[in-house]
């Protein structure tokens, strides 16, 4: 047998061995009974233990059925045969994407693929070019894994960062001193504004698309490599606010989607509209020619989680951005309401839900939040969290695993803490 015939008689077999492994690996699974419209329903999907009030799910999202079902699809066909799945699947990151600007907004080539937040923001700062006679302006307010990609782009660069705070109360913070004080502080040398959409130190939701309007104001007879580049770690807007990406007027947007989108736990994207202003950090497998694709890391990752975020978008289009968000909205309030009427609390979050999003903050007199959230859990089977900064606070996430009834049972626990 020559080569050629050897080579082709390899192929057929692959071909075989890959038509046979699909049937058995990507047929769709068994129907379940599922209503989008029903809230019930969506709960159900999730293996939560219905018996504690999960308000810390956004912090690492539990899996929803249709999402766990496809990371076992996928699993079972990468362990019976690797070689013939990748084949099958080698280019299923270009059909993510299309699926992915249904929801964001924009093009498939705006979208590059990573593994967190943090991994977002790391791409991106590790990226941009700056000069050292340029400047970066970011808030007080913004997590450490921000503040630390920004330390080391300026050690890279040479181009200096300053923080400045966009409010002194979180709770009566309003949209329109957030953008004055922003407005103050940049330079006719800035070169990135960087900021988060909603605090996870205190709830507070920023007006990104008013920054954005000011920003485009301050960019006008700018040079295209003088313009102030709006920089967003999204993670606590995305998949909570009813706004598609493309609409917030940033150039950049960081994100994981194994939070309020519920995705697969390890998996992230950074959106941008400006790529041209950054070099890529990681060597691409991809062989298109985007920039989504040019950016995303290469090497192999887990993939059976990455293409099952396909899964947790289609979750979240079926049942309705627009109803998830005010589903969300709902539920905060009404928690914000029957904290802030408690003596011993004190509310941290905006009480307007134009400045907040599904983060709700507060501070209990004379009890640390370490000690609140152990309690909550022990006595009263609520699941809180502490925010992880130099001021803590007690912090609770309301979503589409809870209820607004147990809204009324967390107000009713939190007013039985005693110190």
């Amino acid at each position: 047998m020559t080569e050629l015939g050897r080579r082709g008689v390899l192929a057929a077999g692959l071909a075989t061995g890959v038509a046979a492994l699909t049937a058995c690996t990507t047929a769709e699974p068994a129907a379940w009974p599922f209503d989008p419209t029903d809230w019930d329903s969506v709960r159900a999907l999730f293996p939560l233990d219905p018996d504690l009030v999960q308000l810390a799910a956004f912090v690492l999202a539990a899996h929803p059925r249709p999402v766990r079902d496809a990371i076992e699809r996928h699993r079972r066909g990468l362990d019976a045969d690797t070689d013939a799945y990748l084949h099958r699947h080698g280019v299923p990151e270009d059909e993510l994407r299309t699926v992915a600007v249904a929801y964001l907004g924009g093009d498939p080539g705006q979208v590059a693929f990573t593994d967190s937040t943090t991994m977002g923001l790391g791409l991106l700062y590790s990226g941009l070019r700056l000069r050292p006679d340029q400047d970066v302006l970011t808030s007080t307010h913004d997590f450490a894994a921000h503040h630390t990609a920004l330390g080391l782009m300026s050690r890279r660069t040479g181009a200096p960062v300053r923080r400045v705070p966009l409010y002194d109360d979180p709770h009566a913070a309003t949209e329109a001193d957030i953008v004055a004080r922003l407005r103050a502080a940049i330079a006719p040398n800035t070169r990135v504004v960087a900021v988060t959409w909603v605090h996870s130190s205190t709830g507070v939701r920023l007006p990104v698309p008013a920054i954005a309007a000011m920003l485009a104001e301050v960019n006008a007879g700018r040079a295209p490599d003088d313009r102030a580049l709006l920089c967003v770690d999204g993670v606590h807007g995305f998949g909570a606010v009813d706004l598609p990406v493309a609409e917030l007027g940033c150039d950049f947007l960081a994100t994981g989607t194994h939070k309020w989108l519920f995705g697969p736990r390890g998996t992230g994207l950074l959106w941008g509209r400006t790529w041209d202003a950054l070099d890529p950090v990681i060597p691409s497998f991809s062989g298109a020619d985007s920039p989504g694709a040019r950016f995303t890391p290469g090497g192999y990752h887990s993939f059976e989680h990455r293409w099952a975020v396909r899964e947790a978008f289609d979750l979240h289009r079926k049942i309705g951005r627009d109803r998830i968000a005010e589903r969300i909205a709902i539920q905060a309030t009404r928690l914000k309401k029957g904290l802030a009427a408690i003596p011993s609390v004190r509310l941290v979050t905006p009480a307007d839900p134009a400045v907040s999003a599904g983060i709700v903050c507060c501070a209990i007199d004379g009890m640390a939040a370490h000690t609140a959230v152990a309690a909550l859990r022990d006595r009263h089977r609520v699941v809180a969290s502490v925010t992880p900064y130099e001021q803590q606070y007690l912090r609770f996430g309301p979503s589409i695993v809870t209820t607004p009834d147990q809204m009324d049972r967390v107000v009713d626990a939190v007013g039985r803490l005693r110190a």
